[in-house]
Formats: C-alpha cells, structure tokens, sequence
C-alpha cells in the first residue's frame, strides 16, 4: 500500500500558486509518517512549494485541512477522487466543522488522529473506510511516537525542527479557534518522550509549536530542566502569567528559550475583557509596561501578537497598537485582523448580529482576500479595517523599524546569535507581508 500525504497551499497571486519563502516543515504529516505502519509507503508533498503529481499511482491520500487552507484542500481532494483515488481529511477545520469537510472526502477525522489512524488504514485495506472517524482526545498525546522527519528532506525548510510537548490551552478567549478544538484544557506529552525526539533529529534549534507551552506552570518546569543539559535554543508560544512565577522564567532561560510568541492582542483593557482574555488583564491603565520591562530583564525576543478589529477598537486606536509595538522595540509583531473562526464565540455572537461578510463563509467565498476583514467592525468600515491593519504591518516591517528595533540592547542584541537571527527573519517577513496581502484562497476560479 502507498499512503501519499499532501500539505494545502493558502492560494494563488494572479494564477499561479504562491510559495510560501518562510515555510516550516508540516510537523502533523511527520507525526502521522511516525504513525504509519512501516510495511506502507509514505510519500509527502508540499503545495506551498512544490507541484503535486496527480498521475503518481497512490492508494489513498491524507491532507491535513485548516480554515486559511479549506478552498484549496477541497481543490486538491476533488482532483484525487476524480481520478478514483480515495481522500481521508482531518485537522484544526475538521474539527470546527465537519460536516463541510465531509462533503469534500470519502474519510473525515474529527480530532486528533493518534487514537484512530492505524485503524482506520487497516479499515481501509480491508475495503471498509468509514466516512467519518470520532476521536477521544488523548490525555497525553502523541505517546512513543517520534515524528518522521525524511519526509522533510529537499523541501526547503526553515532551518529550524518543529516538534510539540503540548496541544490546547485552558484559557477560553473567543475568537480562539483551538479553544474550541480542545474544548479549553491542556495536553502534555511525556517529558521523556519529548528529550528522546530531540536526541532522534539533529539540529540545535527548535520551535515547539504548543499553543501555550507554559498553560501548566509544573509540567512546563519538568519539561525545561529537561532541557538545559541539552544546550539547545528554542522558541514556542506562552502567555502573560509565565511573568509570576520566578522558578519557571529562570528555568525557561536557562534551558535556552530565545523568545516567545505571547498574544498581547490588545492595548485596550476594554477589548481585552471583550475578548475574555484573563491573563491580559491588568489593575491599570499602564497596559504591560511591568511586562515587557520582565521580558527585556530576561532576555527573551518577543514576538507580540495582536488582533485588531474589537469592538472597542477605532482607526485611530490600531494605529497607536502599532506606535506601541514599535516604540517597544519587539522582535516581531503580528497586526491580525479578527477573525471568525466556524463555532468558535466570536463566530456565533457576529451571526448573531449579522454582521459577517462573505455570507458568513469567507474561508470558501471567491471574492474574499487573504488578510481582509470578513466582519463589519462597529467604528469603521471594513475596508478601513483591511487598510489599517496591513497599514500597520507595513509600518512595523520597514527598513527603518527593522533598524530601529535591532538596537534594544537586552534582547535583540543580547548576544551576536540573537543579533544574526533577528537579521535574518526580519527581512524575510517583511517580504512575506507583502507577497501575502490580498491572495486569493485557492487555485481555481468560478469559471474554471
């Protein structure tokens, strides 16, 4: 049997796909490799930069679906079955709305797909697939499961090992689509199994792509002195209470963390409590200055993620989101337009008020672009709110910002590794921002 396993493209510029300069290894598709019985070939193929061979004779396909990727999946899906080959789909879309995904696949998995892949490959070389697979999500996923990384090799890559100790994060904010996903709690996996993967692939520098790799203050401490006799670097996503606890910030640093994506979301402490984001919250009006004077003490480059678009927000206030950012002098910064996620609360109070654009499915609607507001704000129009925010990436990402916050001496210059890194990704992102704005979702048209 020959499994092929495909990662989406988001789509096209004009009509031809976009590739995608700053693209990470699909760490879901080496876990489901590592799943995958080894008397069954494997095969991978990137979309975001390579071309997928249709005619290659296959037995069955995966394809791991998200909501920025569902147009183009779909495309892909329906190439495969027309030439008779059978699709299973799962992922973070699958999840939220399956029934959709469903429609698209002969096989859909809803959940993580460790519990259930194994059988549903013997199901299917026994000529009885299910069309759809429920998963019990796993207290501690991915347990003696180290991730398949050959299927990587070639493919151009960043330079950096993408690998999980955790899924999911306990917090509930509303536009958050994991939280949906994971229904609000927090996995980890085995420490050791985590030390082993590390040991099993060769680089020093490794993303761990958990939502929240601090959610458990104790487990996240096992995990780091776990780490330190490694003498790696690394980079993952935390929130703002890792900042209260002293032991975990000094085993953090120690076990050679360089920074952190930490979802800052917002300088309005109104649309922080609209958002129900409690760990944001604060007793003043200062918003995050004790914060970032923690993270500069530290050392860790930060990059500070924001949504715009809140119901509290204004033209005028985003811009000063990206005055801030500056003036702070992150390492990177994300100006994200708010967006509903399928099921998630976000999704339900903008239908509810009617004020979704793009028919409510602007992750399948011809005329939607990538990084366009897809709501109608309250104090501007949604143009304005597509300007302002890619506005604010443009800001941030020129060549004067770049210089200017390559000089904050405790993080981006703290030492020359950190320095050279900063050199490095920061004109690659700016590149992207550009290549990126205003893409259509898929490769076809209406009238193809």
């Amino acid at each position: 049997m020959k499994l092929t396993l495909i990662k989406p493209n988001i789509g096209r510029r004009e009509h031809s796909l976009y590739v995608d300069e700053g693209r990470m290894e699909p760490l879901q598709l080496g876990i489901l490799a590592g799943l995958t019985p080894s008397d069954i070939e494997v095969v991978m193929y990137d979309d975001r930069m390579e071309r997928i061979p249709y005619e290659e004779p296959t037995d069955l396909v995966a394809i791991t679906v998200e909501t920025f990727t569902a147009r183009r999946t779909y495309e892909i899906s329906a190439e495969f079955r027309r030439r008779g080959v059978k699709t299973v789909m799962g992922g973070m879309h699958a999840m939220l709305i399956p029934e959709e995904v469903a429609a698209h696949c002969d096989c859909v998995i809803v959940g993580d797909a460790e519990p259930v892949w194994k059988t549903m490959l013997e199901d299917f070389q026994e000529g009885r697939l299910k069309s759809r697979y429920d998963v019990v999500q796993p207290e501690c996923p991915q347990i003696n499961v180290i991730t398949r990384r050959d299927i990587f090799e070639g493919k151009g890559y960043l330079p950096i090992t993408l690998l999980q100790f955790s899924r999911g994060c306990s917090h509930r904010c509303s536009f958050c689509a994991s939280s949906v996903y994971f229904k609000a709690r927090h996995f980890c996996r085995p420490v050791e199994d985590v030390i082993r993967e590390i040991k099993a692939q060769k680089r020093k520098l490794l993303f761990f792509v958990d939502d929240n790799i601090v959610c458990n203050h104790e487990k996240a401490k096992e995990l780091f002195r776990a780490l330190i006799p490694l003498k790696i670097h690394w980079v993952s996503q935390g929130s703002m209470d890792m900042l209260n606890d002293k032991e975990l910030m000094e085993l953090m640093v120690k076990s050679g963390c360089l920074g952190l994506v930490i979802g800052f979301e917002s300088i309005s402490p109104d649309c922080i409590t609209e958002m129900n984001k409690n760990t944001n919250r604060r007793g003043s009006n200062d918003m995050y200055k004790e914060e970032i004077r923690q993270l500069r003490k530290w050392g860790l480059q930060t990059w500070a993620a924001f949504t715009v678009g809140h119901d509290g927000d204004t033209v005028r206030s985003i811009r000063a989101t990206c005055d801030f950012a500056i003036r702070n002098k992150f390492t990177f910064a994300a100006f994200n337009i708010l967006m509903p996620y399928p099921n998630t609360p976000l999704y339900e109070k903008m239908k509810q008020e009617g004020r979704l654009l793009y028919d409510g499915k602007w992750w399948l609607h011809e005329d939607y672009r990538f990084n366009y507001a897809s709501i109608v704000p309250k104090n501007m129009t949604a143009d304005e709110l597509t300007e302002v925010s890619f506005d604010c990436r443009r800001r941030f990402n020129s060549p004067l910002s770049i210089v200017k916050r390559a000089l904050e001496p405790r993080t981006n210059m703290r030492t020359p590794y950190r320095f050279i890194t900063y050199l490095i990704y920061n004109p690659l992102f700016r590149k992207e921002v550009y290549k990126k704005q205003g893409m259509r979702f898929g490769l076809k048209t209406e009238k193809d």
